[in-house]
């Protein structure tokens, strides 16, 4: 198992809805929790990451600052459609420091492409870190 949202793993950032030419969405699946992608207000905000292909996720994990609120959704299309929820969880807020936090997945899930959705956020804007999918590629 290893990160399959690295971008140098094939991942891509292929929507967001706010991007910063400072904080671009790019910036979430470069393996440095030091950048970030940055909201632009209002909510509910979202991304979508699509992976190289078919891809057998164990957990998600993420790096995140002010977000209260977000759900995952997994497609296994070609294409980002058809997406379906697995999870969705309050986060616990934190003063100064980064949250993290862990979606887990008890059965096999797979996934072409996740779209995380953040639905509210502890404050007017929200950012994004770093996102880390333990998984694999499905044979």
């Amino acid at each position: 198992m290893f990160d399959v949202a690295l971008a140098e793993a094939g991942a891509k950032v292929v929507l967001a809805t706010s991007s910063d030419e400072k904080h671009p969405p790019e910036h979430m699946i470069d393996g440095n929790s030091e950048s970030f992608w940055s909201t632009t207000g209002l909510f509910p905000q979202e991304f979508i990451i699509s992976f190289s292909g078919l891809m057998e996720l164990n957990a998600i994990k993420l790096e995140t600052f002010q977000i209260h609120k977000m759900s995952v959704e997994r497609s296994v299309q070609a294409e980002p459609i058809d997406f379906e929820i697995l999870n969705e969880k309050e986060f616990t807020p934190t003063d100064a420091a980064l949250q993290m936090e862990e979606f887990s997945f008890d059965t096999k899930t797979a996934a072409t492409h996740l779209r995380f959705i953040i639905k509210s956020g502890y404050d007017h804007f929200v950012s994004v870190h770093r996102v880390n999918v333990d998984g694999s590629a499905v044979r």
